[in-house]
């Protein structure tokens, strides 16, 4: 075997697990592919001769590409944006084996890629690959160029970093759960006409505004209280579906891409507080909608 093929070999031998450090460090499966592709480049034009422990040598070779796509990401100071967001794993198929998918779909979280967005990049390469992937401050600090207390200061503040925010995200991701629940509840109750159900997800005082009019509100802008807010939906909602609309929890009636009108709630201990119904075009353009999962 003549010494590239070899270099492919063991390359591939290790890609599931550099592909992994790669996409922990990155929140991007496109930019791990291109940092395992730029690993292989700086590999094909090294003298391994002297390399003992191949794994450990390529898993630094990765961390020092994704530390300087990193920096460079943040030279250009980019924000957590739509466009920036990590990236889910949802599938890898073509791209690994089944045990890998595994090992991905255990150890990336979407929160926690999300929390890890907030380090900077030489806390984010301390974090990951210490309390992660287990390597020593030893060998991690010569891939940030800091000493081994410091690589072991920047870990532990990231830790505490990823901690707050982790906590923060459990607790929204709670709230969303229950509103979700709720409005569940209030959307098979219209759709089963059951009204005392629906009494029962509704505030007294409950308000709902209309913006156009629209049925089931017929030609009253504003109701009040929970009796006339359930009779206007009971045995309703045969096309609803919940979504989040600027990021709560709402309810689209209609198709998702053309929706016929569209419900924002405020929720307040349980119950349903007040209602705004969007169903003219132009405001309906203007909100922020996103399906939920199931």
């Amino acid at each position: 075997m003549n010494n590239h093929n070899w270099l492919v070999e063991k390359f591939e031998a290790h890609r599931n697990h550099l592909q992994a450090v790669a996409y922990r460090m990155l929140g991007s499966l496109s930019e791990a592919d291109d940092a395992i592709q730029e690993s292989w480049i700086r590999l094909s034009r090294s003298d391994t001769s002297r390399v003992e422990n191949m794994g450990g040598w390529l898993t630094t070779i990765v961390s020092r590409v994704c530390l300087d796509m990193l920096r460079s990401r943040k030279s250009r100071r980019e924000e957590l944006t739509m466009d920036t967001i990590p990236e889910p794993v949802t599938s890898l198929q073509g791209r690994s084996d089944p045990e890998h998918e595994a090992l991905m779909a255990d150890s990336v979280g979407f929160a926690m890629l999300v929390v890890l967005e907030k380090l900077n990049p030489a806390e984010r390469i301390a974090f990951v690959l210490h309390d992660i992937f287990a390597l020593s401050f030893s060998v991690i600090a010569p891939i940030i160029g800091r000493n081994e207390t410091a690589t072991r200061q920047l870990a532990s503040r990231a830790r505490r970093r990823v901690r707050g925010v982790e906590s923060t995200l459990k607790t929204a991701e709670a709230e969303l759960k229950r509103k979700r629940e709720l409005v569940d509840a209030f959307i098979a109750a219209s759709r089963n006409g059951d009204f005392v159900k629906l009494l029962t997800v509704l505030d007294p005082n409950v308000v709902l505004r209309n913006d156009t009019a629209f049925p089931p509100a017929s030609n009253t802008p504003v109701l009040h209280g929970s009796q006339a807010v359930a009779k206007a939906f009971v045995g309703r909602a045969q096309g609803a579906q919940p979504v989040l609309v600027n990021g709560s929890v709402g309810v689209v009636v209609g198709s998702f891409d053309r929706p016929i009108f569209v419900l924002e709630f405020k929720i307040v201990d349980g119950k349903i507080t007040e209602m705004d119904m969007t169903a003219e075009q132009a405001r309906l353009r203007q909100l922020d909608l996103a399906l939920l999962n199931d």
